[in-house]
């Protein structure tokens, strides 16, 4: 038997939000939890009942997450003036820095690794979610991990030195 919806929002929900914060900007983060949120609810109904539900409601967040950026992308943002680093209006999302260096990542391997290391899914499910292969979504993971290795604790590395 399924749970209540409300307990797959409370169980999930931060999966969720740290997956749309890592695929997308920050500013863009809380419309794709709550778009997924409201697409998971009109189609829980029809998820039968042994659907991995995690591996469901990141599909709905990559989807969702991808129609906001190619909307973005349509769209001209007029701004007064353009601040020196984003504001960090989205505590949830984590360290800062880390969700900079994620996002600056390639879209294939910031994907992967948002759905295998922030939300815990198999290669498998990630394949399916990117339409590609296991072993491609494995090896984006890897290269995605490595980059990260590489710029981020270099960064924070050289961070504390200056301390």
């Amino acid at each position: 038997m399924k749970p209540p919806f409300e307990k797959v929002v409370a169980r999930h929900g931060a999966t969720v939000l740290r997956v749309v914060c890592a695929v997308v900007s920050r500013a863009d983060a809380d419309d794709a939890w709550s778009e997924t949120f409201l697409a998971a609810m009109k189609a829980y109904p029809d998820l039968p009942a042994d659907a991995n539900i995690e591996a469901w409601l990141v599909t709905i967040a990559h989807r969702k997450a991808i129609d906001l950026i190619r909307a973005t992308a349509r769209r001209a943002t007029p701004v007064p003036e353009t601040p020196d680093r984003p504001s960090p209006s989205h505590a949830d999302c984590g360290d800062s820095e880390l969700t900079e260096a994620v996002a600056a990542l390639p879209a294939k391997q910031r994907q992967a690794v948002a759905y295998h290391y922030l939300a815990g899914l198999p290669y498998a499910e990630i394949a399916t979610i990117l339409d590609s292969s296991a072993a491609a979504a494995r090896s984006a993971a890897a290269d995605g991990i490595a980059t990260l290795r590489r710029t981020y604790v270099h960064d924070t590395e050289s961070e504390h030195e200056q301390h």
